[in-house]
């Protein structure tokens, strides 16, 4: 979710490739369908505290390039005239050694009948592009995302004192096996916006920035199928803690914070 103009999660991306990595020997292409109590981008809902179902598709070439795509259900709070988030995706990457690799890549972000204009402001699509660079160590991989675009519509018709292009996210997640069947997932993030609020919120608050946390733990029942348990937290409580619906403004909620969310998923 790219709520207030903001902007799946690396702990969404972490439960879909733990499993599929499983898989890969056997095709070049997987795919994926999950439920999750509440779809979580970088820290933030995207459900409005919600449910989403959720499901992709990855092709992986030996040759180190993979492409892929993935879609959830969203909240049209948050993306007023949506329902889906539909992501398109492409890298290439290469092992250094037996311990090192690298990957970079293109995301994209589709949000199919989303527009500002839904909720009575000039029209303005959600629609966001990224470039990313990564760099993996054994379990560790510490990855850069860079908007080449404005950030999840966040500019100046928004009230921001810029544009948002430049926008970046920085990442680190690790993976540690604890048995056969279970896993965890560690993860640390931050967002930098490159434009602020140009009036201050109620408050005083005005830069967007801020950084998330998760750990996920992951039960793997049985082939094909799991389920995982995380909790995430967002900080900069002032900026995130009342956000207003596009769909109606008294209509607030805490879209950051502390939040726990339970996952079921197959693959195939």
């Amino acid at each position: 979710m790219k709520i207030v103009s903001l902007t799946a999660s690396a702990v969404v991306s972490f439960l879909s490739l733990g499993s599929i990595a499983q898989a890969q020997d056997a095709s070049p292409v997987t795919g994926n369908v999950a439920m999750v109590s509440d779809y979580m981008f970088r820290g933030l809902t995207q459900t409005w505290g919600h449910p989403a179902i959720q499901g992709g598709a990855d092709y992986t070439n030996p040759n180190g390039f993979s492409a892929g795509t993935w879609a959830s259900s969203i909240s049209d709070k948050s993306y007023p005239g949506g329902s889906m988030e539909l992501d398109l995706y492409a890298s290439f990457g290469r092992p250094i050694n037996a311990d090192w690799s690298w990957r970079v890549g293109l995301y994209g972000y589709v949000y199919p009948g989303a527009d500002l204009d839904e909720a009575g402001l000039r029209s303005r699509s959600f629609n966001t592009v990224e470039a990313n660079a990564a760099l993996t160590w054994r379990q560790f991989t510490l990855k850069y995302n860079r908007s080449l675009t404005d950030y999840f519509a966040a500019d100046k018709e928004q009230g921001y004192d810029g544009d948002t292009r430049g926008t970046g996210y920085l990442q680190l997640d690790g993976t540690f096996p604890l048995s056969d069947t279970w896993s965890l997932a560690l993860h640390a993030g931050h967002t930098h916006y490159t434009a602020k609020l140009a009036v201050p919120l109620s408050n005083g608050a005005r830069d967007a920035s801020y950084s998330d946390y998760s750990a996920t733990i992951k039960y793997q029942f049985a082939t094909h199928w799991s389920v995982s348990g995380g909790v995430t937290h967002a900080t900069d409580d002032t900026f995130y803690h009342r956000v207003s619906s596009f769909v109606d403004a008294s209509d607030t909620r805490n879209v950051g914070g502390t939040r726990g969310f339970v996952m079921f998923q197959g693959t195939f």
